[in-house]
């Protein structure tokens, strides 16, 4: 352990070093990412970053395993929820770690040429393979936390935009419109239906006009779910306009036996406008 412990005192006086150095070899031509950055707000994190790592790295030679690896992987997990590291590509990142690690095994060829007398037998080999699965196993880690958190921005983001594709917007006090544009699958027309419910209930619409003009494509399933959310605004007290329904989704609803005889439909939502809401 007194040699492991040598080991560690000899790598913690060159953190410092280690940071520059890999800095100074950085390839910073990368054209996206964290490591392509010119402000020195930037190039000071990447670098105090870069240090905390060393800190964290060095003390798998004087901890115990399980200790270690719940505090470096709160160092990994701060860096790989860093929006800018999540904006640089990840074979960049793993380029880093890489570079990294051939740092470190040097370094260990210099511990042995300098410090010969406090190598034993076979004590460069086991320390090699500490520092190359170490590695390894922290980019796993760091890829795992990365696709994690892009995943999460991912689901946030196509929340956002699912909101945003099924605004109901006021016309007026008790009027409102729905313009429903491109593709609906049945996960969106799940949203359509939840977000326009709620919406309808908080702003008490009394009249919707759902428009279809923009509507590509839709299949049988979807067709039901907008008939389900037509009869499910009767029951909260809205009146519904139909407009632009295009043939292909007249003929599904025909297939599907869905009577349209008593919902209020125009060609166009000009005349949906005109005729349902103007007037009024």
């Amino acid at each position: 352990m007194h040699r492991n412990q040598d080991l560690y005192q000899f790598l913690l006086k060159r953190t410092k070093d280690l940071t520059e150095n890999w800095y100074e070899n950085l390839d910073k031509n990368d054209p996206t990412g964290i490591y392509a950055s010119t402000n020195p707000a930037v190039i000071t994190r990447v670098k105090d970053q870069n240090n905390e790592f060393h800190k964290h790295f060095i003390e798998i030679f004087t901890k115990e395993q399980n200790v270690f690896t719940v505090e470096f992987n709160q160092w990994i997990h701060g860096v790989a929820s860093d929006q800018q590291h999540l904006e640089t590509p990840l074979h960049y990142i793993i380029r880093e770690f890489m570079r990294t690690r051939s740092q470190y095994l040097e370094l260990i060829d210099v511990f042995r040429q300098e410090f010969p007398d406090k190598v034993a037998e076979g004590q460069i080999k086991r320390w090699r393979t500490i520092i190359i699965e170490t590695i390894d196993e922290v980019i796993i880690k760091f890829t795992e936390e990365t696709h994690k958190y892009a995943n999460y921005q991912l689901q946030a983001q196509q929340e956002m935009i699912n909101e945003l594709s099924s605004p109901v917007i006021s016309i007026s006090d008790k009027i409102a419109l729905l313009p429903l544009v491109g593709d609906i699958d049945t996960k969106r027309a799940k949203i359509v239906i939840e977000n326009t419910l709620s919406q309808c209930a908080e702003r008490r619409v009394e009249h919707l006009c759902i428009d279809l003009s923009g509507v590509v494509i839709i299949d049988t399933m979807v067709a039901q779910q907008l008939f389900q959310l037509i009869n499910a605004l009767k029951l909260i007290g809205v009146k519904t306009t139909l407009s632009g329904i295009r043939p292909e989704i007249a003929s599904t609803a025909v297939k599907l036996g869905l009577s349209m005889e008593n919902i209020d439909t125009k060609a166009t939502l000009a005349q949906a406008l005109e005729l349902n809401f103007i007037k009024n």
